[in-house]
């Protein structure tokens, strides 16, 4: 050690002031000084190929200096171009791959950010790879980038969205539409696509002409309403524009629509893709059968009665059934003038079968795991018995869409609706696109090479962008023809705002023509009036006047809507168990959205009720972040005692709260509704309930009320109270909780005050 230090410090005494002052300062001498070998390096030529940049260079002295090849352009030039595809397109993948692991890795939580940086930093650090001098080196993403930009010849990465997204490139060809000609006997053809039977609903839709007058009148959004009662689905409300078109009638007159020869194998085992294996087949329900009859006919459909534990899994197969016949046949109808079009039979101008881009549905879901539910839906309809299909990327996509077992912790205790809802994997930032073909499923295609399109709201906002961005893309959403918005409750509980700026940008005139064949485009796409054709299906547990505006504000369906109506007789104040008296207090308000009114009533009557100290543990729940955040800040003003827990609440906060509030060290406790439905948490000393709004899923209203009895002995329930706000605006919410009848009488009535009493066997 002794000669290592001599050595040391001899070297660092031969240092100039300056080399001293750099070595301290950055704790390295500058590379000017670093000590070369006699003999000079080689230089290396580097030959590279004519380019028109190039050509322009050398013309032009000037021009030369500044549009001089760089260093990596040099190391591109010496990489020996392989003469084998099909070694190229495996390359493309694995750069892809590459690309997606690190996009999927940025959405993970912070402890596996910090775990996988650490894990590439190590790679790196061994697998250093030998680079030319001068030569910059890149690392991780952003060599994967810029070589894939390199070998696909420009920045815009042909067939990737999003940023760097993974995209099956490889099967491009085998699933372009364009390129693709039906065999004889193919049932891809559109005269062998249906059974025979009665006329093609899909055609009459797609092929119905609309007069300008007719358009003018759908655009006035005037409606004419009539009701129908069918045996599942109860009470229909049915309105439409046009008379020609008039409301559906009986269920018994409507069957299931005329279905691909593709499909007719496996429609009748829909059921089986969602029952456990072993399980014996369980054929299409009475609901399904209403609501393919109903799907059939292109109306807007919404059903708000389907709840996930119960109706959910058959509503889903019911439409991606629907969905899939209307793609097969759309596909068939293009392979089928192809052909016909190759032998010339017929004209191009007899060919208007496409809209101006491919995609033709879109479906959003909430969560990852209703992707993957979807796609094995797919997969099952379109299987062919004792054969495996051929899906590409299928792997892929069930580690990426599926769940870890490890992700979930063991014995949690929760309702069997959270369980329903949060099953499998609840990431909610996803997009993927996929083709279908000659009975076959290809995952991960380019939007623009894509049927179908499975996004979630919060994933498709990423990549439409806002007014002012330089990348966004939302052609892709140009020739829409049929939506369909599943579990729209709980896209309700995650941000509304991103379904509508999806529905804002729906069937828009692209920007570009995405090299579309406009002799083969339908007339009424190149018209703008896609909207009018557009199908949407919207599918929830719950009746909420937001989800209405989807059908009321931006559909425009020429066919008209149809919408089940089912008032509850029994609401969910029969479920609370409780001894509690509820006291139910209407307010005046002048729309569905005066807030003000809502908040001037808490603080005028209720709120001064509850501030003395004898009222202690007072819990008050508030529906929406808004009002939640006002309160907030209203109590902080007038230095109230109180806590908050919301969803953006951290858990240390929120273990704080539990514990200062049970107690009894925090009078009031504010409390998010949002944070219930991702946690149901069991919030133990509650004495006095405050429902600033009627909570938006009913059953959360007994829920709360049963946390009474969390916690305490039972001596106390004498001196609890419960009390609820409501305006006339509330009526769907307060049958829900109260029963249609005694919800009618309480709106009806003068009296602005109303007591129920549960826990005595009856509620009077």
């Amino acid at each position: 050690m002794g000669k290592r230090q001599r050595r040391q410090n001899e070297a660092i005494n031969k240092l100039s002031k300056k080399q001293k002052k750099h070595l301290k300062e950055f704790g390295e001498e500058h590379p000017f000084h670093d000590s070369v070998g006699d003999r000079d390096e080689r230089t290396q030529i580097v030959h590279l190929r004519d380019s028109p940049e190039r050509r322009k260079a050398e013309s032009d002295d000037d021009a030369e200096l500044e549009e001089q090849p760089s260093a990596y352009q040099k190391l591109l030039g010496t990489l020996k171009q392989s003469e084998d595809d099909s070694e190229e397109d495996e390359t493309d993948d694995d750069d892809e791959e590459e690309e997606e692991e690190l996009f999927e890795e940025d959405e993970g939580s912070e402890l596996e950010l910090e775990q996988d940086g650490e894990e590439e930093e190590e790679e790196e650090e061994e697998e250093e790879p030998e680079v030319v001098e001068a030569t910059p080196i890149l690392k991780g993403d952003e060599a994967a980038v810029e070589v894939d930009e390199a070998l696909d010849g420009d920045g815009d990465k042909s067939g990737q969205q999003g940023g760097g997204e993974f995209t099956d490139k490889k099967h491009e060809s085998q699933f372009s539409l364009e390129t693709n000609i039906p065999a004889e006997g193919d049932p891809d053809t559109a005269e062998d696509a249906t059974t025979e039977g009665e006329e093609d609903t899909f055609i009459k839709h797609m092929e119905t002409e609309l007069s300008e007058e007719e358009v003018k009148q759908l655009a006035d959004g005037r409606r004419t309403k009539s009701q129908t009662k069918w045996p599942k689905l109860g009470n229909l409300l049915c309105s439409s524009s046009l008379d020609k078109f008039p409301a559906p009638g009986q269920a018994s007159s409507i069957g299931i629509p005329p279905l691909h020869k593709a499909l007719q194998a496996n429609w009748t085992s829909l059921n089986q893709a969602v029952q456990p294996q072993g399980a014996p087949q369980k054929e299409l329900s009475e609901l399904q059968k209403e609501l393919l009859g109903l799907m059939g006919t292109y109306r807007d459909v919404y059903m708000p009665e389907c709840p996930p534990s119960a109706q959910g899994k058959e509503v889903r197969g019911a439409y991606c059934l629907h969905v899939l016949n209307h793609v097969l046949k759309a596909n068939s109808n293009v392979l089928t003038h192809n052909a016909q079009l190759k032998e010339g039979k017929i004209t191009e101008d007899e060919t208007r079968d496409q809209g101006l881009t491919r995609p033709k549905v879109l479906v959003v879901v909430p969560f990852r795991d209703g992707a993957l539910q979807v796609v094995q839906t797919f997969i099952h309809l379109l299987e062919p018995k004792d054969k495996r299909m051929d899906v590409s990327n299928k792997k892929r996509f069930k580690d990426e869409f599926g769940e870890d077992p490890e992700d979930r912790p063991p014995n949690l205790i929760r309702p069997d609706d959270y369980h329903a809802i949060f099953s499998g994997n609840v990431d909610d930032h996803f997009r993927i696109g996929i083709s279908i073909l000659k009975r076959s499923i290809r995952l991960y295609a380019p939007f623009y090479s894509a049927d179908i399109i499975i996004a979630s709201p919060l994933g498709l906002r990423t990549l439409l962008g806002v007014e002012g961005e330089k990348k966004r893309d939302f052609d892709f959403l140009s020739s829409i023809e049929v939506l369909v918005l599943d579990q729209a409750d709980v896209l309700l509980m995650q941000n509304w705002e991103h379904v509508l700026h999806v529905m804002k940008h729906l069937n828009l005139q692209p920007l570009d023509s995405h090299g579309v064949d406009f002799s083969r485009v339908r007339m009424w796409n190149l018209n703008s009036w896609a909207k009018y054709y557009r199908q949407t299906l919207v599918f929830s547990s719950i009746q909420e006047p937001q989800i209405n505006n989807i059908l009321t504000k931006h559909s425009f369906n020429y066919r008209g809507q149809v919408a089940t109506k089912n008032l509850p007789k029994i609401g969910s104040i029969c479920q609370v168990l409780v001894q509690l008296p509820h006291v139910f207090q209407l307010f005046n308000s002048d729309s569905f959205m005066d807030q003000d009114a809502r908040f001037q009533f808490f603080v005028d009557k209720v709120l001064p009720q509850y501030r003395d100290s004898v009222m202690a543990h007072t819990f008050i729940y508030v529906p929406s972040y808004f009002d939640f955040v006002r309160l907030r800040n209203y109590l902080k003003k007038e230095e109230v005692n109180f806590t908050s827990i919301s969803e953006y609440s951290q858990r240390s906060e929120v273990s704080r709260a539990r514990h200062y509030f049970q107690k009894g060290n925090i009078q009031f406790l504010l409390f998010s509704e949002r944070f219930h439905f991702y946690k149901r948490y069991t919030i133990k000393g509650i004495r006095h309930l405050i429902f600033y709004g009627l909570p938006t899923y009913p059953h959360f209203y007994s829920e709360v009320c049963n946390m009474l009895q969390a916690g305490s002995d039972g001596t106390e329930s004498a001196s609890w109270t419960c009390t609820a706000l409501y305006s006339r605006y509330d009526a769907h919410k307060l049958a829900a909780i109260a029963g249609a009848e005694r919800a009618a009488q309480m709106l009806q009535s003068k009296k602005p005050v109303h007591l129920f009493i549960t826990g005595d066997d009856k509620t009077s």
